[in-house]
């Protein structure tokens, strides 16, 4: 018996930074987001105009960058986000000096972590 899904999505994701505006003009240049709108306390963006999936950068007290905890699966990152083009997009994270470990993985299933200026591990898989 075949069980329809609960959910269909995900509305946001929530990142821990330090500053919220700084870190919204650190997604938008870097990453192309766009901001809906800053407060004191958290910036939304959207990812782009087809995704419903909006980042919520969080100002938090005693601020840590995300850290995942250990396991055996080689998980380091909460969040992986889908490129246009993955080699592209790569390059441009390098090219504009963001903080970029090395591709991982083989053939149609790539990835690659990437740091913001707060230190949060961020991923793109294709």
């Amino acid at each position: 018996m075949t069980q329809t899904p609960l959910l269909k999505g995900m509305e946001g994701v929530f990142i821990p930074v330090k500053d919220p505006d700084s870190s919204a003009r650190w997604y938008g240049e870097m990453l192309g987001f766009k901001i809906l709108y800053i407060e004191k306390e958290a910036a939304v963006m959207q990812i782009g105009e087809e995704s419903q999936t909006v980042v919520c950068l969080v100002r938090t007290v005693n601020y840590q960058p995300m850290k995942f905890p250990e396991n055996r699966f080689g998980v380091g990152k909460y969040y992986n986000f889908i490129p246009q083009n993955f080699e592209e997009t790569y390059k441009i994270l390098l090219e504009k000096g963001v903080k970029v470990g090395q591709i991982g993985g083989e053939g149609t299933s790539m990835y690659f972590t990437f740091y913001d200026p707060d230190e949060n591990p961020l991923g793109v898989c294709q």
